[in-house]
């Protein structure tokens, strides 16, 4: 390694902040705030980079915060936080579980917090960089549209603090805490969300001849549905459908007169993404008519695919070579086919968005017994850090 790189930030210089950046993330994950709520959350957070020296930026994109610390002139970087929660009932049984009932941290948005606010505060100490970071503590990334990516890009965020390449890290449980993974590309998927309901004739359970029955096409479309990226897609491009709800009826011996379900698409490529969303119209539509019955069909695009740029994505895997070792850092990793509104950052601005491992025997994100690993806290504001200093190098 090059030894000019020895005055960068070392995992050894976070040891001593393990117990505050602990204590800072169980705060946050006993207070969590749904999207477009996360208003205490917002104030906390920027009561603290202001304690530290930072010119903080309020209310940009709704709750979302931007804190600015400037350190001569020279280049500017972006490193983004979410602080949002889910609407999910905790399970973990931790002393510092959620004090809200129905909201929990469930997807480590708290980790993600606490991992840039140590990054924050060791940037403030040791000013080891020529140049300004921009911190963006996001809100509402789980909306699933209107996010506050969108919002925060609107409210004039790039114009405001203009940088030159934006940079985001997601946990990532199944993997071994402090492994990084890295994919430049299209590194996670499009996600769309499709609602169908369907009209039929109800009756007595009895006489379902009399009936055009819509629990009957709603289990024919399950199955036919099933096959839209089987027999459709090219297999060698990744892409997902996936049915989350399927509601009818209410009583045994009635048929209803309708039915409803609704589904998670996920793609990786424009033509991938059209050729998805007529096939499920097309299919579906003639699926219903053959069956005597109607149909109704809302389908909303969502977050767009992530794509990291090629030049960022290498430096930022570089920068976590230097920090834990060729051994803690896979590349390429992916495809993700979850999705993030950190996509819209870098249909603006050349980044990268990268995988932290989470431990291998964490519950999966979204899970009601899902917890931040703690451990990673210092392996993220570690990599944060030294990611800054390395792109606004003084020497």
């Amino acid at each position: 390694m090059n030894a000019r790189y020895d005055c960068f930030c070392k995992l050894s210089d976070l040891v001593g902040a393990q117990e505050s950046l602990s204590e800072a993330r169980r705060h946050l994950h006993r207070f969590p705030e749904l999207s477009f709520q996360e208003k205490s959350t917002a104030q906390w957070v920027a009561d603290q980079l202001e304690g530290w020296g930072y010119k903080v930026t309020r209310n940009v994109g709704g709750h979302g915060l931007v804190a600015s610390l400037k350190n001569g002139e020279g280049k500017a970087i972006a490193l983004r936080a979410d602080m949002d929660a889910l609407p999910i009932q905790e399970e973990t049984q931790k002393p510092y579980a959620s004090e809200h009932p129905g909201t929990m941290h469930a997807c480590g948005h708290d980790g993600h917090t606490a991992m840039l606010l140590g990054a924050a505060q060791q940037l403030a100490k040791t000013k080891n960089f020529k140049g300004t970071v921009h911190l963006v503590f996001q809100p509402a990334e789980e909306a699933g549209k209107d996010s506050g990516a969108q919002q925060m890009i609107a409210d004039g965020l790039f114009e405001r603090f203009p940088c030159d390449a934006i940079f985001g890290i997601h946990n990532h449980p199944g993997v071994e805490v402090g492994t990084f993974m890295f994919g430049a590309g299209a590194f996670m998927s499009a996600s769309d969300t499709c609602y169908i309901k369907v009209k039929g004739k109800g009756g007595h359970a009895a006489r379902p001849h009399q009936t055009v029955d819509p629990v009957v096409i709603m289990g024919s479309l399950i199955m036919s549905l099933q096959t839209v990226v089987s027999r459709n897609i090219d297999p060698l491009q990744t892409s997902v459908v996936t049915i989350g709800t399927a509601h009818a009826g209410s009583v045994s011996n009635v048929i209803p007169d309708t039915a409803s379900l609704s589904m998670s698409i996920r793609s990786f490529s424009p033509e991938v993404r059209e050729r998805l969303e007529q096939r499920i119209k097309d299919l579906v539509t003639a699926q219903v008519a053959s069956f005597g019955g109607e149909v109704e069909i809302i389908y909303e695009r969502g977050y767009p695919v992530v794509i990291n740029s090629v030049a960022e994505t290498e430096f930022a895997r570089q920068v976590a070579v230097e920090l834990v070792g060729e051994d803690k850092v896979v590349s390429p990793f992916g495809p993700v086919t979850g999705s993030e509104d950190f996509a819209y950052y870098l249909q603006h601005k050349p980044g990268c968005f990268l995988r932290l491992g989470n431990g291998t025997d964490s519950a999966l994100l979204h899970n009601p017994k899902y917890d931040f690993n703690d451990q990673n806290l210092s392996y993220g504001a570690a990599y944060w850090t030294r990611l800054v200093e390395r792109f606004l190098d003084a020497a």
